[in-house]
């Protein structure tokens, strides 16, 4: 075999490490992963599970990958395709089995998710998901933590070729080399992304060459059909990462010898020569002749093993048809965890007796204060460091009080910022991250919703995402259309994610530190516009001051209409209740605070009483959250209704940057007075 180092003595044969027990061992997993996908076909046209995505001609490459890492240590990120992987890496057949016949027990993600989407907690394999490349970001989030905790453990994450086409990858990529992290890029390039070939893939059709420019990354180009140079090339890369020399990537040559699914038929794109030279470069015959030729095993012993794991194979198949499939009951569980739930017991608003401050300076303060409290607590994004402390100033004097380590600017990237968020709080850290202007958010949606707000669910509780992620929104600022959008319309359509959006500084303080210390994904929605205005400023709440998500505000009393509004309509709403209270009209306001969870219950006491209302948010009329709210009020309380529930939103533009068109465009205080009148009339 390429790049073999062995002696040879009395039937021994020892390969860089690997003794005669590896390689039978190696052998085997070889075995048992072939023959699994083998049985996954069947038990596919027998009906009994939905979908197969296999690794036959990956096994040498995943096996030597494995070998060389340490489980319940190391972290891994595998891909869909990883199964000899995981095998060698301790998952069981039995337990991959569970997952393709979707079983309730299925270890991974109780048939959350279909097959090919391992993950085992006590192996530190991290559940993965279905999108191409995203787990490279989240390897870097959790190299860094790696670094950060000072320890020898290395972090492993596999791909395709096919998914180094992704930004991400090239993102990730570009932040391991920087910061030297142990991270291995493992790529197993079948030369196959589904149909397309690497040749329209990738420029030179390799992705060791393209990435030779990062400095501080090690590369390694080995042929993945053969276990023994593909175990030298990890050796190398493991040992450069446990002793803080930095990142590598491997470019592991393999074959794909199954089409890309079960739902593939790869007859349709590739030539019966091309899939017969595949087949040459099978990686088990290719380890059968070296174990024989050196004495390793006899071909009785091979023919042997291959009947045991066939055995071994059906049984464990067997096995896992008789287990129970989920309960259907249990649907729901794993969207949230608990602390962020709508409370059960009433909550008091205590009066808060500190210094007037405004709702920036709120923010920092809640910074400052957890990060005393949380030593795991990190705070980075675009220009976040002292001196500038944020375009806003949010995290002034977090560097220089708690140093580098703990706050630090983030390459321009929104996708880097969260996916790293993500991998440093699956290790334990509490990333509170800086997103510079909701308009600039959307680059990182694929994380928000395919990963973060997925991560508890697609695991079945096993792994969560505790983290927070800070974005100034809103218009009224003059930012024209890129630095003046809601968003909360987009995000409040995601399950798995809280939204908090307060309107005053004393909420923001106490929202940000509850967010901070919660078990949920929180997007935390300042609103621009609000940041040091006078109104929304308050008297400061103590350091133990926690508010809790869910408990809606009554900013005012009224009787004759309720007005429903959160963020920066707060105050344009109680403008217009004072006007229209010379009028003699009573407005209730109440302010939401929190979106999600949403306290519904104050929303219907408050319509209940006035029986008149009026939603209004700045966010676009259509698809706005506001219509969230209508059709709850509609159907909890339609019988109390006296007249139509309103609406005031934004127009269906994007927000211009001239005042006379951006006042066009936004809901307003004249705005709301007419509406109000007009329910008043009715």
């Amino acid at each position: 075999m390429r790049g073999a180092i062995h002696t040879r003595e009395a039937g021994e044969v020892h390969v860089l490490g690997l003794s005669k027990e590896d390689l039978v061992r190696a052998y085997r997993t070889m075995l048992l992963s072939r023959r699994m996908d083998e049985k996954q076909l069947i038990i596919l046209k027998q009906g009994k599970s939905f979908f197969h995505i296999g690794g036959s001609g990956h096994e040498a490459a995943q096996i030597a990958a494995a070998a060389a890492l340490r489980p319940e240590v190391d972290w891994v990120l595998p891909y869909y395709r990883d199964m000899a992987f995981v095998l060698h890496y301790g998952m069981t057949p039995e337990e991959i089995f569970l997952s393709a016949m979707h079983r309730q027990n299925d270890p991974t993600n109780g048939a959350r998710q279909m097959p090919g989407h391992y993950g085992k907690k006590p192996l530190r394999i991290i559940a993965q998901s279905s999108p191409t490349g995203t787990q490279f970001l989240q390897a870097v989030g959790v190299a860094l933590a790696v670094k950060k905790e000072k320890t020898d453990e290395v972090v492993y994450v596999s791909s395709g070729e096919g998914a180094t086409s992704e930004g991400e990858f090239f993102e990730a990529v570009n932040w391991a080399s920087r910061e030297s992290l142990p991270l291995i890029f493992f790529i197993e390039d079948n030369k196959l992304a589904i149909s397309v070939p690497v040749t329209s893939q990738t420029a030179g059709g390799s992705i060791y060459e393209v990435v030779k420019g990062f400095k501080g990354l090690e590369r390694f180009h080995c042929d993945g059909t053969d276990i023994v140079d593909t175990y030298t090339a990890m050796q190398k890369a493991v040992q450069r990462g446990r002793e803080h020399h930095g990142p590598s990537l491997i470019h592991a040559s393999v074959v794909r010898l199954l089409p890309h699914s079960s739902s593939d038929d790869h007859r349709k794109y590739r030539t019966k020569e091309e899939i017969e030279r595949d087949l040459e470069r099978d990686p088990i015959p290719r380890l059968t002749r070296f174990l024989i030729d050196h004495g390793t095993l006899h071909e009785d012993e091979i023919n042997e093993m291959k009947e045991q794991v066939k055995r071994d194979v059906d049984a464990a198949a067997e096995w896992a048809e008789t287990q129970a499939l989920p309960d259907s009951s249990t649907v729901m569980n794993h969207v949230y965890g608990d602390a962020h739930a709508y409370p059960q017991k009433k909550f008091t608003e205590p009066v808060h007796t500190g210094n007037k401050i405004v709702m920036i300076d709120a923010i920092n303060h809640a910074l400052n204060e957890e990060m005393g409290n949380n030593p795991k607590m990190v705070t980075f994004g675009e220009d976040i460091a002292d001196g500038k402390g944020g375009v806003f100033t949010a995290t002034k004097g977090l560097l220089t009080k708690y140093g580098s380590e703990r706050t630090f600017n983030s390459q321009l990237a929104e996708a880097s910022i969260v996916g790293a968020a993500i991998g440093l709080s699956l290790k334990g850290w509490t990333p509170v991250v800086e997103i510079q202007f909701g308009d600039y958010i959307w680059p990182a949606f694929m994380q928000i919703r395919n990963e973060l707000a997925m991560m508890r669910y697609r695991s079945n509780g096993i792994w969560s995402c505790p983290l927070v992620i800070r974005v100034p929104v809103g218009g009224y600022i003059h930012g024209g259309p890129y630095h003046s959008q809601s968003i909360e319309g987009f995000m409040a359509h995601i399950p798995g994610i809280r939204l908090a959006f307060p309107s005053n500084a004393a909420d923001a303080k106490g929202l940000l530190k509850s967010a901070i210390r919660g078990d949920d994904p929180v997007i935390f929605m300042e609103h621009k516009a609000l940041y040091r205005q006078d109104y929304a400023s308050s008297p400061e709440p103590d350091a133990n001051y926690l508010l809790p998500f869910g408990v809606a505000a009554r900013r005012r009393e009224g009787n004759n209409i309720t007005v429903i509004t959160y963020g920066a309509m707060v105050q344009q709403s109680l403008d217009a209740a004072r006007t229209l209270e010379g009028k003699g009209m009573s407005v209730e306001v109440i302010d939401l605070r929190t979106l999600n969870p949403l306290d519904e219950e104050t929303i219907y006491q408050s319509v209940r009483k006035t029986n008149k209302v009026a939603v209004i948010h700045e966010d676009t009329m259509t698809g706005g959250f506001g219509s969230e709210i209508v059709s709850l009020i509609t159907a909890h309380c339609f019988e109390y209704l006296d007249a139509p529930v309103q609406r005031i939103a934004a127009l269906d533009t994007p927000i211009p940057y001239s005042p006379p068109l951006e006042n066009a465009v936004l809901p307003g205080k004249q705005k709301i007075l007419a509406v109000l009148e007009q329910l008043a009339r009715y």
